[in-house]
């Protein structure tokens, strides 16, 4: 059956706060599913029960995914539990897997990036543009305690993000409805509802960063320790101009640059997971903020300032670090090479890989088109390698038996804040010498 009515007295705040969240974040019209992380634990299935009250009234699907990443010995029976907690809601479900061998140190980090990745897969597929999750005001608050006593570099949760798997999770954005509220309070809402939930015994390990956050938070030194200010708007960011080339540079005035931006730029540019931070990123900060030319590497991009505007690329050099990898293409299929450029092959036997280890064998037309990109962008840019030999350049960038779009617009807009609600989003990613106005 589904989820119990709540007793008379029970606290219609957290139906109000979600309810408030899911309007402000999700398109009502849509008839695409949304998806949910359902681990099985107290908050997602919390989250579970308030959600399909939202997606019923409204006639949108509801999935619900169970990541068993195969470390506990009970995770099978969590994950069957998931599945009939699914079950009773009304929503669907699926269960994904954690496979392979697990790391002996930096376990968490490894599992929160294949959970993402499995996540984000299995959403997309599905056809979802919105994935929620049950982080709590508790989550943020052991976040607060991680960076100050352990990890200072972990990023801080939002309500509205896009997923951190790349290129898994492009076009996907997480919705965190629970994020201004209580655990215990989730929990109390459950009890009233005779629902239970699992508790993962890892969460009181004291070898984790987490755990011992959620340790001091239950003290009475931790108990009183307050959140900062959740967004609860959906406004958009200033108005910010930047130009995509077909090649997946991204300009940018010089003057309009700062740290963030920076960032998110040099990320996008070179199709990475991780974004540039600390020392290395206020160095080049504060060449940029000279008049002097620039030209650097950072974090796998190469930046190239000369006078008023900021060209951001790849960098084409990691080709010899194991970057820029060939990848093989199948008719008709998309693929994604080197986090940068989804490519769909029109002819069988193609191979992509970047055009500076064969641009002596480039064709002639194609050559000519070179001449509209810097001489130290080209090398990174795709080329297309047939059985016979032959290299061509996709399509915009030259006539080759592949189409390729870049995926650096799409993924800047999402990371500089101007995606603000599902019907922002869109299915492909901005392309050849896209203008993005970012407001």
């Amino acid at each position: 059956m589904p989820f119990a009515a709540a007793p008379a007295a029970a606290e219609p705040s957290l139906q109000t706060t979600v309810d408030a969240a899911l309007d402000r974040r999700l398109d009502a019209e849509s008839q695409a599913p949304v998806a949910l992380a359902l681990s099985g634990g107290g908050d997602s299935m919390a989250l579970l029960g308030l959600t399909i009250a939202w997606t019923r009234a409204r006639g949108r699907p509801l999935i619900a995914f169970n990541v068993d990443h195969r470390i506990n010995l009970s995770s099978g029976d969590w994950t069957r539990a998931a599945a009939e907690a699914a079950g009773r809601a009304g929503a669907g479900f699926a269960a994904l897997d954690w496979t392979g061998p697990k790391p002996g140190a930096g376990l968490p980090a490894a599992a929160r990036a294949a959970r993402h990745a499995l996540l984000a897969t299995a959403a997309r597929k599905a056809g979802a543009r919105v994935l929620l999750t049950g982080h709590t005001l508790d989550d943020v608050l052991e976040g607060e305690r991680m960076r100050a006593q352990d990890t200072p570099g972990l990023g801080r949760l939002r309500e509205w993000s896009p997923s951190p798997a790349w290129p898994e999770g492009r076009g996907l954005f997480l919705l965190r409805p629970l994020l201004g509220l209580r655990r215990e309070a989730l929990r109390d809402w459950l009890r009233a509802r005779r629902e239970t939930w699992i508790e993962d015994p890892a969460n009181a390990d004291p070898r984790f960063a987490r755990s011992r956050a959620r340790s001091f938070l239950a003290s009475p030194s931790g108990a009183a320790q307050q959140g900062p200010e959740g967004e609860g708007s959906s406004s958009p960011p200033p108005r910010m101009e930047l130009s995509i080339t077909p090649d997946g540079r991204i300009l940018v005035r010089r003057d309009r640059i700062d740290a963030h931006l920076l960032s998110a730029a040099l990320l996008c540019a070179a199709g990475t997971g991780q974004p540039p931070r600390g020392v290395q990123l206020a160095r080049l900060l504060e060449r940029l903020a000279g008049a002097a030319p620039v030209d650097a590497t950072l974090a796998g991009a190469r930046l190239v300032a000369d006078g008023d505007v900021v060209q951001i690329g790849r960098d084409a050099g990691e080709r010899f670090r194991g970057g820029l990898a060939p990848l093989a293409l199948s008719p008709g299929e998309v693929a994604v090479w080197d986090g940068r450029f989804e490519l769909t092959a029109g002819a069988p036997g193609l191979c992509v890989q970047p055009l500076g280890g064969v641009i002596a064998r480039l064709g002639h037309r194609d050559r000519a088109r070179l001449k509209a990109i810097p001489p130290w962008a080209r090398g990174a840019i795709p080329a297309l390698v047939s059985p016979d030999g032959a290299v061509s350049l996709p399509r915009p960038l030259g006539e080759g038996p592949a189409a390729a779009t870049p995926l650096a617009g799409a993924r800047l807009a999402a990371a500089l804040g101007s995606v603000a609600r599902e019907s922002d989003l869109v299915d492909r990613a901005h392309g050849a010498g896209d203008l993005l106005i970012l407001c």
